[in-house]
């Protein structure tokens, strides 16, 4: 396992976590957000993918969240955003705010705009999303150092970027539902109902 350190050098550690994702098919990494720290891969690498489920004793059914760059990035991948969550991710990201969304397929699925140096980053200078989730074992708290998170999962990641601990007061993104006709807020987070709506309002004037 493979360790970078972001006080030291960001850059290299970009650089090396991107080499590693691009090349080497079923890579997971552990890094630090603005939020808690989390498991990532790349979107469309289903080895990867099984691994953070088995990691974090995930049930299959429930989804992982892509990070992006940005909205367009998803639109270049198939993902079809409503006007809703482009109001949200133009006013309310990058930040604390995961965004679902509802699929033709009739499921829905969620994506994040981090706000933290590193990350966006490391997912400027990939060019595409990454499937994301926090890196705890499901159920349990969130962890806010790397000590945490090893100590919670079942086996280990492939490389870890260690950014120092996260505030003890830092929580979670809020997650809202991003409807054509409105949203719903499915957990509240540091991003209020009342700025979303605000939002809303100032995208539909």
């Amino acid at each position: 396992m493979k360790k970078y350190h972001l006080r030291k050098n960001s850059e290299a550690a970009i650089i090396a976590s991107c080499a590693a994702v691009l090349e080497c098919p079923g890579t997971v990494l552990l890094i630090p957000t603005e939020t808690v720290y989390g498991l990532v891969c790349r979107w469309d690498d289903r080895a990867a993918i099984e691994r953070i489920y088995a990691l974090k004793k995930r049930e299959p059914a429930k989804p992982l969240a892509l990070f992006t760059a940005s909205a367009a990035v998803l639109s270049q991948f198939g993902f079809h955003l409503n006007r809703t969550a482009e109001q949200l991710a133009a006013a309310c990201c990058p930040g604390a705010l995961t965004i679902v969304v509802p699929s033709p397929a009739g499921d829905t699925f969620g994506f994040r705009i981090p706000d933290h140096p590193f990350v966006l980053g490391l997912l400027r200078r990939l060019g595409y999303p990454l499937a994301s989730t926090s890196a705890n074992r499901s159920g349990e708290p969130d962890a806010g150092n790397v000590d945490t998170a090893l100590g919670m999962l079942e086996g280990q990641v492939d490389a870890v970027v260690d950014g120092g601990a996260i505030p003890p007061d830092n929580r979670a993104s809020t997650v809202v539902l991003a409807r054509e006709d409105g949203l719903q807020i499915l957990r509240p987070g540091p991003i209020s109902e009342a700025r979303l709506q605000a939002a809303l309002r100032l995208g539909r004037e």
